[in-house]
């Protein structure tokens, strides 16, 4: 799926932006979120710390504003006949996967933020944490350190595994 985005993104616009931009946008989305900006950077053989750097910055940038806005901007959203049923969709799934964090908090956030499986990350653990009340105070750094986990996890399996494989097989 990354690969194809990649593909798609970098045919499409011919060169136009450069690769980093690629990357720092793909860290940005949902569901993708840093998990496929490395493996995006992979493909694109950006240099692992550059990648980082960027991927991290661009994974960063939506979590201060879903804390901070996204319980007033639902608010607003579920005040529309057209909307609302989406946002209550979206309100439930986000909840269903909140058991670890209610449980467990700090921990559970960084978990389930930095295990990299579908419909876990940044996005859907600061949404939770928002949904759920949980202190920014405690989120922000529960947050940042899944980020870092899922880095981790990550640039091992997009960055050090094929250079292993690459050197000695």
């Amino acid at each position: 799926m990354v690969e194809n985005l990649v593909n798609a993104l970098t045919d499409s616009l011919n060169g136009k932006i450069p690769k980093e931009m690629i990357i720092f946008i793909i860290s940005m989305m949902p569901i993708l979120e840093l998990r496929g900006g490395i493996i995006a950077a992979a493909i694109l053989k950006i240099p692992v710390v550059k990648a980082v750097l960027i991927c991290t910055l661009g994974n960063m940038i939506p979590v201060p504003f879903i804390l901070w806005l996204i319980t007033d901007i639902f608010d607003k959203l579920k005040q529309t006949k057209r909307l609302k049923p989406m946002v209550e969709k979206l309100e439930k799934k986000a909840l269903s996967k909140s058991d670890k964090i209610q449980k467990y908090e700090f921990v559970g956030l960084i978990l389930f933020v930095g295990i990299p499986l579908p419909g876990t990350g940044a996005w859907t653990g600061s949404l939770i944490a928002a949904l759920l009340g949980v202190d920014v105070k405690k989120s922000i750094p529960a947050i940042i350190i899944g980020i870092a986990l899922a880095l981790v996890i990550m640039c091992t399996i997009s960055y050090l595994i094929p250079w292993i494989v690459t050197t000695y097989f």
